[in-house]
């Protein structure tokens, strides 16, 4: 193809001639985003694997386009959306990776990503391959033919997971999907995944497009407003509140307010709690700061909550595990939603304060200078003996030992008292994210990286990948049980080649012993839950442990691994590990059931109520008289 030239003529819009992949990368390339007057580059690449449908297309773009966009090759798409969704959340939503795929099994591997990043509100763009808008060679390799409803395909299955969705059949549409894909990309109240569809015949068809689409653009982030009336209401509620409680999510972060709610929560001596997606906004040793609420929640943070009058909601959707199903609160409660998204407002009954999380923060602080509001010296005391009881109990299952074997709170302590400050840890899924959420000890922003809105096992990995991208402060590392591990683990072949250095902390208990607990507690004596071979008389899967050499396994991909027989040897390997310049595997056996347990919270799952087991049958009732107990929504 010739190289593409700008046509120039008097009078008329200039224009340059390009494919649609080439157009689509140029027009990435150029997409800025700003905040508080600091502008930052949006879109920083593509992180793909070639196949038909995107090879010849989106890949000779990515080839020959000339664009500053960096291409990274990865190894599962499930794993690359996880990574660029990782990256973009450690960015605090001002930085995105794309994400491309073939047509058929390479797309529909991404989504699952896109439910996560969805769920969570982090943007990520998808660009799937399509099959040929023209429909000629059709039915062609790994097309889903819909006999009903010719238009629809395997594609069409990211629209529940998407916050915008399009199929560009034609080479112009895509000035008009571009600019919505932005646009929902960059708002903080509509962002998640954005798939664009690209047919192959499209991506390589060429169109005059203007050179207007490709200037620079730069999309603003205007802090939303405390509207008066809203903000006044607010203030009324607080003159009268006795126990407030702040719970801090993910929205801190990412309108950069973790020193505002600081200075907010010292000011007028009212404590804050974290969901997992707000953990770090407050240091650990903070006097106001009381830990994780909820289900993986702290004592003191869920005895505050059960006695609170007034909560103040900052950036969370206030899903079941922040909630203890909605359990967790005093009935009488008034609950407050700080959020830029309405549609949080209304949640368990609460009063809507649509705003960015800092801006209404300091409208809320200057309303209560105003009237000179602070919590009583005999609340402040009641916090801070909260707290102490409960950095004792974290001393005390940081320091567990047991005889049989490695305790998992031990281990955790050990790498919690190693990691440098500025060092991020990463998780998602199984028992691990309750004893972080509850024991983990954070000093700066943004060194808490847990997925747990999806809780989506094989995150950790990827997603490890995704936040030292985004992260050149410290260490990164991921802490994920074997279960996880084994699920999704590709992408350390990704950082090796890309020299990305990440670490993981490989935590084997041989099942998905969270979920065996969860099932033991309601009834049963445990069952398809360890990993483990089938007996050849019962039939049954009640044999030995299966075991795998994880450390061999990870030597393999060319880690430098280590295995950790005790919590000695698991602080050498940590000294040995930081020493690298290559990414790290450290493996260690825990003992199954010694990770932490609730505190004064209740998770409601579905319990039979009819059942062969009396056990089961039992717990079924205790669970209807605790739903008798909660207030109705």
């Amino acid at each position: 193809m010739d190289r593409p030239e700008n046509t120039k003529v008097k009078g008329v819009m200039e224009k340059i001639r390009l494919t649609m992949a080439q157009a689509l990368l140029r027009f990435l390339d150029q997409q800025f985003i700003e905040l508080d007057g600091t502008e930052h580059k949006f879109v920083h690449g593509v992180m793909g694997i070639f196949g038909h449908g995107n090879v010849t297309g989106l890949g000779e773009a990515l080839e020959y386009g000339g664009t500053g966009l960096r291409y990274i090759q990865g190894n599962n798409e499930q794993g690359l959306v996880h990574a660029a969704t990782a990256f973009a959340k450690q960015k605090n939503r001002l930085g995105i990776y794309a994400c491309t795929s073939s047509i058929g099994p390479g797309a529909t591997n991404m989504i699952t990503g896109a439910a996560a990043a969805t769920l969570n509100r982090i943007p990520v763009l998808l660009l799937p391959g399509d099959i040929f808008a023209s429909r000629q060679p059709d039915p062609v390799l790994q097309q889903i033919e819909t006999p009903w409803d010719y238009g629809v395909n395997a594609n069409h299955a990211f629209k529940p997971v998407s916050r915008y969705w399009d199929c560009l059949e034609r080479p112009e549409q895509l000035m008009t999907a571009g600019l919505n894909a932005m646009r929902v990309l960059t708002d903080p109240a509509d962002t998640g995944a954005v798939t664009l569809c690209l047919p192959q015949d499209t991506q390589a068809e060429a169109y005059d497009y203007p050179t207007s689409f490709f200037e620079k653009r730069i999309w603003h982030l205007d802090r939303r407003p405390l509207h008066l009336r809203p903000l006044r209401n607010t203030v009324d509620l607080f003159r009268n509140a006795q126990r407030p409680l702040i719970i801090a999510g993910g929205g801190v972060h990412y309108s950069l307010a973790t020193e505002t709610l600081r200075k907010f929560a010292n000011n007028f001596r009212i404590p804050v709690c974290e969901t997992q997606a707000g953990k770090s906004a407050m240091s650990w040793n903070d006097e106001m700061s009381v830990g994780g609420v909820g289900v993986t929640g702290t004592s003191a943070a869920n005895l505050l909550a059960k006695d609170a009058d007034l909560i103040l909601v900052v950036g969370s959707r206030l899903q079941d595990f922040t909630t203890s199903s909605k359990h967790g609160f005093a009935v009488n409660a008034k609950i407050l939603h700080l959020n830029v998204r309405p549609f949080d407002g209304n949640k368990m009954d609460g009063i809507a304060l649509q705003a960015d999380a800092k801006s209404g923060l300091e409208a809320l602080s200057s309303g209560l200078k105003k009237i000179g509001y602070k919590t009583s010296d005999a609340y402040a005391n009641k916090i801070s003996q909260l707290k102490s009881e409960w950095n004792t109990e974290v001393d005390r299952l940081y320091a567990l030992k047991n005889d049989s074997g490695n305790v998992q709170t031990q281990i955790l302590g050990t790498l919690n008292e190693f990691v440098a400050p500025e060092d991020v840890i990463l998780c998602a899924a199984g028992s691990l994210p309750g004893d972080l959420h509850r024991l983990w000890r954070c000093e700066l922003p943004k060194t808490y990286h847990l997925e747990y809105g999806y809780s989506c096992m094989g995150y950790e990995v990827a997603g490890a990948l995704g936040a030292k991208l985004a992260w050149n402060e410290g260490e990164v590392y991921a802490i994920v049980g074997d279960g996880s591990y084994l699920m999704l683990h590709s992408e350390i072949l990704t950082s090796l080649k890309e020299h990305i250095k990440i670490n993981i902390v490989l935590l084997d208990n041989s099942g998905f012993q969270c979920i065996k607990n969860l099932q033991m507690a309601h009834g049963s004596v445990g069952f398809g839950n360890e990993f483990r071979f089938r007996e050849t008389e019962s039939g049954r899967l009640t044999g030995d442990i299966t075991p795998v050499d994880f450390k061999k396994y990870a030597e393999a991909l060319g880690v430098k691994a280590f295995y950790a027989e005790n919590v000695y040897e698991f602080r050498e390997a940590l000294h040995a590990a930081k020493q690298e310049k290559i990414s790290t595997l450290i493996e260690i056996k825990v003992l199954p059931g010694t990770m932490s347990d609730g505190y004064n919270s209740w998770w409601r799952v579905g319990i039979p109520e009819v059942s062969n087991c009396d056990a089961t049958v039992a717990s079924h009732s205790e669970m209807e008289a605790e739903i008798r107990k909660a207030k109705a929504f």
